[in-house]
Order: structure tokens, then sequence, then C-alpha cells
């Protein structure tokens, strides 16, 4: 018999978060879903029921983590899986990154998963495992990406050293590195039009068409974080990459991607 375990995830309002929760949560298991907007982590907890329940966190901050995790400890004696999804993704050059977009994007990308992974320690120690979402972008470096491909590639690292460093305490790092995803409630990019056209347009530049780009479904993708949360005892996943089967124009039936 399966034992019902409790997942934390955070930026589970919409995407990517709330597809692995409505996953996770199909077989019975507790989710704790954490979002800087609480109506909309707490709209996910509803549709899902049962033990789950929403906390808002800004995971940039300390202050808001800490008291967050406080509030899951109070609850909570013990978390099988931390899953660091929340992530700021936008593209802009050098010379026209503002304040602050840059101690944003660093500060949820990067400070996020830090500030989540040690503030979840007590409740993860004794065979709870930590998930941090890369991206496709670390290989691919995308025009106008990097710095959104740098918090991603220091993910990464961070991941598989923090994998050596925790594993004497039961605990097991996995770094995830995602592909172009979609889904049905995608209505479209929140950009304005000038600027994807000039991301689409500096990415042509350097080869990368975004149309014939590889596009898989959140819930495909949600399958592979079941899997490693789920994988045996005697089994370590330390880093995997997903890509789609199909590039975005054989979708053409499909709302837009991610």
């Amino acid at each position: 018999m399966t034992m019902t375990k409790t997942i934390i995830i955070t930026g589970a309002g919409d995407g990517l978060g709330r597809t692995v929760a409505r996953r996770f949560a199909a077989d019975g298991d507790r989710i704790v879903l954490l979002g800087r907007t609480l109506s909309k982590v707490q709209a996910v907890a509803d549709e899902l029921g049962g033990p789950s329940f929403a906390v808002e966190c800004d995971v940039s901050q300390p202050e808001s983590v800490r008291a967050a995790f406080s509030e899951i400890a109070k609850r909570c004696d013990h978390v099988d899986a931390l899953i660091n999804n929340a992530a700021s993704y936008e593209p802009f050059s050098l010379a026209e990154a503002t304040d602050e977009q840059v101690m944003g994007m660093v500060g949820i990308n990067l400070a996020g998963p830090v500030l989540c992974s040690r503030e979840a320690l007590p409740l993860l120690r004794g065979g709870g495992k930590i998930i941090n979402v890369s991206s496709e972008s670390v290989g691919l470096k995308f025009a106008m990406q990097w710095l959104y491909t740098g918090t991603k590639v220091g993910l990464e690292y961070i991941s598989n050293m923090l994998d050596r460093e925790l594993a004497p305490e039961g605990i097991r790092v996995t770094s995830i590195r995602c592909g172009q995803m979609y889904d049905e409630t995608k209505t479209g990019s929140s950009w304005p039009i000038d600027l994807m056209t000039r991301f689409a347009t500096e990415n042509a530049k350097v080869g990368i068409d975004f149309r014939n780009r590889p596009l898989t479904h959140y819930r495909s993708v949600a399958e592979a974080f079941h899997h490693v949360v789920n994988s045996p005892a005697d089994m370590h996943i330390g880093h995997i990459e997903l890509n789609g089967d199909r590039p975005y124009s054989d979708h053409s039936s499909e709302k837009d991607p991610a």
C-alpha cells in the first residue's frame, strides 16, 4: 500500500506547479502550495481538497520564507519532497535591465530555492527529496535570456553540490531541466507584443526558431516529477533533462506554449 506523502511546491498557483500539484493530489498526497499571491494558491488548494493547503510566500524574501515554513511546521511533522518551481522569466538586454528585474530574478530563481531548502531541512531529514526546476535555456542560451539562464546554471550547480552535502542526512537533491511546455489554459504570453516580437527576432538571429521548438504538455512533465519523488529507496536521480517530442507547429489545434 502506498503511503500518503507531503509535497511542498513553490509557484503552485498556475502552470507547471499547479499541474504537478494535481498529479500528486491524484494519489491522495497532501500538497502544500506556496505562492506570492495567496488567492491563486488558495484556489488550487480548494480545487485539490482533502489535506492540501496554501501558504503565502515570496521565496525571494527571507522573512517571508521563514514565516511560511514556520506555518508549515505547525501542520506537518515531516515533508517527503520540496519542489522549488517558482521562477521569474523575462527577456531583456544588459543595457535596459532595471534594478527590479535583476534583483527580482536572482532573488526568485536562485536565492529562493536556497532559502526554501534551508528552512525545509528539519522537515526533510531522514528521507526527504529536493527537486530544483531548471530550464532548457542552460543548453540553448537564448538571446536576451542571459540572466535567467545564469540563474538556472547556478541552480543546477547548487543542486549537485547540495546533493553531496545533504546525503548523510538522508536528503537527496535532483535538478530537472525542462523544455518548452503548454497546457489548455495558456492563452499566450503576458509580455507586450513588441517584446515578444523582439525576443523572437533576436533568437532567430542565433538560429533558434520558436515555432519549430519541441513542445510537451505540463501533464507529461509532471509524470517525471512523480517518478523522482516515488523512486525506490535504492535509486537516486541526480539530474534529468526533459524535452518535447513535437515542434510547436504540430500542435496547431492547441493553445500557445508557456
